[in-house]
């Protein structure tokens, strides 16, 4: 995929945010919230980076509508670059590989469905395609990741969806407020909402 130095710039935003929330996942990924809800422990169940990694799908989301499925690819391979190579520098190689894998092929996932549901109503695109790309990210990310350590990662893994379910619903008013603030341009092929 050709990048001009104009359509680079436009997507450098997304890329950046891209990134920073692959490696910020990355590093989050390996500290489960500890908090204990009466005798529930928390800390079995969920990880912080369960908080922030569907922020990535928002991402996707966002740049897939105002700009296209060819620009949101765009944004997937060169913040997958940019977030993979800060991860092996700062994060566990095993996560880091894994997040690799899991989010190349979940954000693809995620801007295919996003593609085939623009049409319809504003909110189902951003929430089903993030819904299906979480569910493979996840299989994908904690089966690679910790399989074999001794970690609780089927349980990190169930709580890790629910989590990105309960954000992709918290998250949809964000991805309509974005649709209004930064509005599609018209020759990118992107729809406003």
């Amino acid at each position: 995929m050709k990048m001009d130095a104009s359509s680079f710039a436009r997507l450098l935003p997304a890329i950046i945010a891209m990134g920073v929330i692959i490696l910020a996942s990355n590093i989050l990924v390996q500290y489960p919230v500890q908090a204990m809800i009466g005798s529930f422990n928390v800390a079995d169940w969920v990880t912080y980076g369960a908080v922030t990694y569907p922020i990535a799908f928002l991402v996707t989301d966002t740049t897939n509508r105002l700009l296209g499925a060819a620009a949101a690819r765009r944004v997937i391979l060169v913040g997958f670059c940019f977030g993979v190579l800060l991860s092996l520098i700062l994060a566990d190689m095993r996560i880091a590989l894994a997040s690799g894998s899991a989010f190349l092929v979940a954000q693809m996932l995620d801007v295919f469905v996003f593609d085939k549901l623009r049409q319809g109503t504003w909110w189902k695109a951003p929430f089903l395609s993030t819904l299906v790309g979480s569910a493979l990210d996840t299989a994908l990310f904690f089966s690679i990741a910790f399989m074999g350590t001794g970690l609780p990662w089927q349980t990190w893994a169930l709580g890790d969806f629910v989590i990105k379910v309960a954000m992709a619903t918290l998250l949809l008013p964000v991805f309509r407020a974005l649709m209004t603030l930064l509005p599609a341009p018209a020759e990118k092929g992107g729809m406003a909402v």
